[in-house]
């Protein structure tokens, strides 16, 4: 009888760590969950709505300010929430306490921030054969209009050598953004 148990143990165990148990549900589903304040899932992309934002190293004003956030539309993950305050990481993996208000839900993407020197094509459609419309340095920072799962449309501006403003819009991989999940759909 004992040694049923230790047997039956062990497997339950295994089949834990295997994975067992859990067929046909994806392994970000096993992990989901959403904010006790807001809802809304968790972790989550939103992007920075001013500039200069401080972060803080605990959820309110009486704590330190950890960092401070120069640019506007920078993306972010909320990775906690404690009622009205947001504990972020930024592309660099810091991290630290905003305020809901300092965050929005407009999504924006920096270009492959793990390169130092390689452009990403920037493509009219979401083919990878696709004809390229521009080159995008690493770091650029674009909006996110939709994503496939696969690629995602992006709008930037940027200013041409007479400095006056254009428009680019189309295509990137997926995988080439810091502020989108691999596979997620965006409408």
């Amino acid at each position: 009888m004992r040694f049923q148990f230790v047997f039956r143990v062990v497997l339950v165990c295994a089949m834990a760590l295997a994975g067992g148990g859990m067929s046909g549900v994806p392994a970000q589903a096993q992990t989901a969950s959403v904010g006790p304040s807001s809802g809304l899932p968790m972790p989550r992309f939103v992007s920075v709505r001013n500039a200069p934002t401080n972060v803080r190293v605990g959820p309110g004003t009486q704590y330190d300010v950890a960092f401070t956030f120069l640019r506007a539309g920078v993306p972010v993950e909320i990775v906690q929430e404690f009622d009205t305050w947001r504990k972020i990481r930024d592309v660099e993996g810091d991290e630290g306490w905003v305020h809901q208000n300092l965050v929005v839900g407009n999504r924006t993407a920096l270009i492959a921030p793990w390169q130092e020197d390689s452009p990403v094509a920037l493509r009219s459609n979401s083919g990878a054969d696709a004809r390229v419309r521009a080159w995008l340095s690493p770091r650029m920072l674009v909006s996110v209009r939709s994503c496939n799962g696969e690629a995602c449309e992006v709008r930037l501006n940027h200013a041409d050598p007479d400095g006056r403003a254009v428009t680019w819009q189309g295509y990137v991989p997926q995988d080439a953004l810091w502020g989108v999940y691999a596979g997620e759909i965006i409408d």
